[in-house]
């Protein structure tokens, strides 16, 4: 993060890791490190976060990725067994106020969830949800309309919603309704990563006006690394979108004040 006259620039990023497996098959952690830390963001959505232990005191591969990057990890798993966890994570180096999960599994399809938490950014409120959306289109209407309804009464700061949307429908209600609430995001194809067809990974920012610059990364390791590409955007995080309140910081009903354990 860095500072310029009156606002901070912001750096988020999301990257579905497929549980660390690249294009050549191997589960390869320190690979998926390498271009994470490549993407040099304050905040970092992943998906298709997988760890399974061989013993009880084998470290998650959330903890060692965020090891790896230098980074404090966050947990939202939507599948926990007793020796695996499977789902989403966060990655930050920013203070962090608040972590709520969303539950947005439908019906008997595979559970899905998002991680929607608040940080402290040079004194601005900033909310960031990172999701991974489901396969069909009535999951996908359901699970946006539960993202739409936990931000509905946001009045002040800035939110960022990213994250793999799995959306390929381009004039798909999903995708409008998100639009309608944030502004229209860009839209650059990340998958497959070895050859991109599809724009699955999504960043979203309200005020819309607050993204400064948006890309795919697509270098020769992250095409290797993961079937998505990485996305990334910088964001300015202006004065005037108002401080924190003195009690801005406190913890609800479902709310948790640090990292969950994955």
């Amino acid at each position: 993060m860095t500072f310029g006259g009156a606002s901070a620039r912001l750096t988020v990023a999301s990257y579905n890791i497929h549980g660390g497996v690249g294009r050549d098959g191997r589960r390869d952690v320190e690979r998926v490190a390498r271009v994470i830390e490549s993407l040099d963001a304050d905040i970092i959505a992943l998906q298709e976060v997988e760890s399974r232990r061989a013993s009880a005191g084998d470290p998650l591969q959330m903890d060692v990725l965020g090891h790896l990057v230098g980074l404090e990890a966050i947990s939202g798993p939507t599948i926990e067994r007793a020796d695996s966890h499977y789902g989403n994570a966060l990655l930050t180096r920013l203070p962090i106020r608040a972590v709520r999960k969303l539950d947005l599994t439908f019906r008997r399809r595979e559970p899905r969830g998002a991680i929607d938490v608040d940080f402290d950014v040079a004194g601005i409120p900033v909310r960031v949800i990172g999701t991974h959306l489901g396969l069909t289109p009535r999951e996908r209407r359901h699970q946006v309309q539960r993202i739409l309804e936990t931000v509905a009464d946001q009045k002040e700061g800035l939110t960022v919603l990213l994250g793999d949307i799995n959306e390929w429908l381009v004039t798909g209600r999903p995708l409008r309704w998100l639009h309608r609430r944030f502004g229209e995001c860009n839209a650059q194809r990340t998958y497959p990563a070895w050859l991109p067809i599809f724009a699955l990974d999504r960043i979203w920012v309200h005020p819309k006006d607050a993204l400064l610059r948006f890309e795919v990364r697509g270098t020769p390791e992250a095409r290797a690394a993961s079937d998505h590409l990485p996305v990334r955007a910088e964001l300015a995080i202006a004065a005037s979108l108002g401080p924190i309140s003195s009690s801005a910081g406190e913890a609800g009903e479902g709310e948790e004040r640090g990292p969950a354990r994955h």
